[in-house]
């Protein structure tokens, strides 16, 4: 895991290799800090995509995912007032295009990559994304079918090499569904609260004094 110094010093060592090979190509480029409309995501996103894929073999749901996502606002919340537009964006269009996406959306829900709450759309309104690398864990642990341990030891490869610490610290395997969610890791540098005073006892109240 590099550290913040490390990771800046590979930064400008990248930057200087691609004005090497593509001096002067900046205005060519997609800015997150120049230009509206971004969404972040982790970097271990196309290994979850495949997993994702193969655990739903036959009808792949890593479309539908990578929509939903797109449609965050780094809450890992989405309204879904437009399905025809969202199922258009996940690759399904037609008069189908919906129920194929619905069917898709369904499975992500199945498999606990996210959780569907009812609302002014319909039974399908709302949907919060659990974070992946928890659920892919527990999936491994609870042996789920479909999931490849080739592909999944990637995963783990992966977050070890970029710092991933929930893919490797030590938790119990429990999902939304089954159990407190895990202890939440704060990043490096957070201040830690300190915990709040101890309360008070309450008062004992007087009997009533006895007269001498």
């Amino acid at each position: 895991m590099a550290t913040t110094r490390e990771a800046s010093a590979i930064a400008k060592k990248q930057l200087a290799l691609r004005e090497l090979h593509w001096p002067g190509m900046d205005i060519w480029l997609w800015n997150r800090k120049a230009h509206k409309g971004f969404a972040t995501i982790p970097k271990t996103m196309p290994l979850i995509l495949k997993i994702m894929d193969e655990m739903t073999k036959g009808a792949p749901v890593s479309s539908t995912y990578l929509t939903l996502w797109c449609n965050t606002w780094d809450n890992n919340f989405v309204v879904l007032s437009k399905p025809g537009d969202l199922a258009l964006a996940s690759g399904f269009g037609g008069q189908r295009g919906e129920h194929t996406w619905a069917t898709r959306m369904k499975k992500l829900h199945e498999l606990e990559f996210i959780d569907i709450k009812p609302g002014r759309s319909g039974p399908m309104g709302n949907a919060i994304i659990w974070n992946p690398h928890w659920i892919l864990r527990y999936h491994h642990h609870i042996k789920t079918p479909g999931l490849i341990a080739m592909s999944y030891n990637a995963l783990v490869e992966t977050a070890l090499e970029i710092g991933a610490m929930d893919m490797t610290q030590a938790w119990q395997p429990f999902s939304p569904r089954t159990a407190a969610p895990p202890p939440v890791v704060p990043a490096p540098g957070t201040p830690i609260a300190p915990p709040p005073p101890p309360v008070p006892p309450p008062p004992v109240a007087e009997g009533p004094k006895e007269e001498v």
